[in-house]
């Protein structure tokens, strides 16, 4: 019998809709969760019952190394169409997409209507020698597993 290991966190990417960037060294996707809604008749005993009720979609949080040249500004463009009040139109599909050892796509988490709240530079530090990390948050309305 064939034996089935996890896959490991550290081979990815992301496709957004038109946006092709590559190299983001940390993606973190936000947990789902369903709020319990307690509820009870008049006439049930004296428990209550428990009903679904909202289900919250965490933010995605992207990381990636500042760069220059083609498509540098891509994602700091959107997240300025964004502050502009361009919501409407600038929602976008987030695929992120974890491939196995071979590097064949073995997983994938959709991203539905997904928009920038959070843009953030890393700070400088003249006696530092870290790569300077650009950070982009996107609330989303839907993370959903199909692979």
């Amino acid at each position: 019998m064939a034996r089935i290991d996890p896959l490991r966190n550290f081979r990815y990417r992301l496709e957004i809709d038109s946006i092709t960037q590559a190299n983001f060294s940390e993606v973190n996707i936000g947990e789902t969760t369903i709020d319990a809604v307690d509820y009870r008749e008049g006439t049930d005993p004296p428990h209550v019952r428990k009903l679904s009720g909202l289900t919250k979609y965490g933010n995605i949080t992207l990381k990636w190394g500042l760069f220059v040249g083609a498509n540098a500004l891509d994602l700091y463009k959107w997240h300025t169409e964004i502050s502009s009040g361009q919501v409407k139109d600038k929602r976008r599909k987030v695929v992120i997409v974890v491939q196995d050892e071979a590097g064949a796509d073995a997983a994938r988490f959709v991203v539905s209507d997904a928009w920038p709240i959070k843009y953030d530079p890393s700070d400088l530090n003249a006696k530092g020698s870290e790569v300077m990390i650009e950070t982009l948050e996107l609330v989303n309305e839907g993370i959903e597993r199909v692979k």
